[in-house]
């Protein structure tokens, strides 16, 4: 098999395949990453990925090409994983990596095969490619195409594809069916839905937007319990006895970033509206409206915690990662409101364990740290914004040792306020007394 693109998914989706004893090719029109990749060296950071990467080459199962014509011989299987951002100026997903893709596979298809769609797509878009396959490929009809959206989470990348909670197949045909069958069946029972290409492309987006929806429902609790002196966390608590509810994700904080749930949310919005059921999905609007506004919110327990503004005070930024066990920055709300910080005239300082250089590649302004320790040291405020072990294990004492004043702003709300009030510390948190 071969995998076209090697992000997050493509380069994950290819080791686990070698891993499971498969032959498989990646493919990426960027020579210095293949290169980078058949050195065995992971440009990305993923738990337990870099020992797969390895293992694969090792054993010959894995190799890595920027030839689309190798690519097309070599493979029965080709699987796309593509980035589908946000465009520029607008809310929808950009599927032209996708496009440019199947436009340099196709002419090289000249015997029967199938291709594999795993990326976030706007729904339609798996139809739309199936006909340029035939329209393109030499070989015609005898190109299959199915869809079989991925779940990954960044930081559980390797479990996640090893161990799915679930498998979805968008298919027309018996034979591509029990192709993708055969191949996930070294997992194990593994509960899987067969469906039509439509509904593929759609769980994905809809699985995102719900747990999108959850995370800002509880922020828009935590805006809530602000105005009526509540607790969020004893909100949050009291909620997650009921199993309708459950306590997962109901956690209160800056909200959530990354690559997918922030653009794919918009891109369903958007492609709603093109559809005619924009009205549908008009309360994701306010999910969104609701994540940007607790990133704002933080931005103001820091000013109050400085005085009432911000200007020349020095601030210690514990995260840039948007999650922790990631080196991803794509729309990290921690990013974001260190940015804002500094643009206020803050003396902004950044540390986090495994994110720094795509931080200062993306954000040269800023100041950065080679340690939490360092990050604090004369600080008047610090705060909290991604929640790696390494800073919900700080020492209050330690930690205020290094500072000017003993301000904290919790921006994920996973230290305990007891303790840190009792080292002295001014303790605030969203959603919080």
């Amino acid at each position: 098999m071969t995998v076209i693109g090697t992000g997050y998914l493509g380069i994950t989706h290819a080791a686990c395949m070698a891993e499971l004893g498969y032959e498989v090719l990646g493919l990426d029109i960027n020579a210095e990453k293949v290169r980078q990749l058949n050195n065995g060296e992971l440009p990305i950071y993923e738990g337990g990925l870099d020992e797969l990467l390895r293992r694969g080459l090792e054993s010959g199962n894995l190799k890595f090409t920027t030839s689309f014509q190798e690519a097309a011989e070599f493979g029965d299987v080709h699987f796309l994983c593509l980035g589908t951002p946000q465009v520029g100026g607008g809310c929808a997903a950009d599927t032209s990596q996708l496009d440019a893709a199947v436009e340099a596979l196709a002419p090289h298809l000249e015997r029967q095969c199938l291709v594999v769609g795993k990326s976030t797509v706007p729904v339609g878009t798996a139809e739309r490619l199936a006909h340029k396959l035939i329209d393109l490929a030499p070989s015609g009809a005898a190109v299959d195409l199915a869809w079989n959206p991925e779940f990954l989470r960044e930081g559980f990348a390797v479990k996640d594809t090893l161990s799915p909670d679930r498998i979805v197949l968008g298919v027309r045909t018996e034979a591509a069916e029990k192709t993708l069958r055969d191949i996930y069946q070294p997992l194990g029972d593994i509960p899987l839905v067969v469906t039509d290409f439509a509904t593929a492309e759609l769980v994905k987006v809809a699985a995102n937007s719900f747990l999108a929806t959850k995370i800002s429902y509880i922020n828009a609790m935590a805006e809530v319990c602000e105005a009526a002196h509540g607790d969020v966390m004893a909100l949050a608590e009291a909620l997650s006895y009921d199993d309708r509810i459950g306590r997962r994700f109901l956690s209160a904080g800056i909200g959530f970033g990354g690559g997918c749930l922030p653009k794919d949310i918009r891109a369903f919005m958007a492609r709603a509206e093109e559809l005619g059921a924009g009205e549908a999905l008009s309360f994701l609007r306010e999910v969104d409206a609701i994540n940007m506004r607790r990133r704002a919110r933080a931005v103001d327990l820091a000013r109050e915690l400085a005085g009432g503004s911000l200007e020349n005070c020095a601030v210690a930024v514990l995260g840039a990662a948007f999650k922790p066990d990631s080196d991803d920055i794509r729309d990290s709300p921690a990013l974001a409101v260190a940015k804002a910080i500094e643009q206020e005239g803050g003396l902004v300082s950044v540390y986090d364990p495994v994110a720094l250089d795509n931080a200062r590649k993306a954000y040269p302004e800023l100041s950065y740290a080679g340690s939490a320790i360092e990050a604090a040291q004369g600080a008047r405020v610090s705060l909290l914004l991604t929640e790696w072990s390494d800073f919900t294990e700080l020492d209050p004492e330690e930690f205020g040792s290094v500072v000017a004043a003993r301000n904290i702003v919790d921006g994920r709300n996973v230290l305990d306020p007891v303790v840190w009030r009792a080292a002295g510390w001014n303790f605030r948190a969203p959603g919080r007394p």
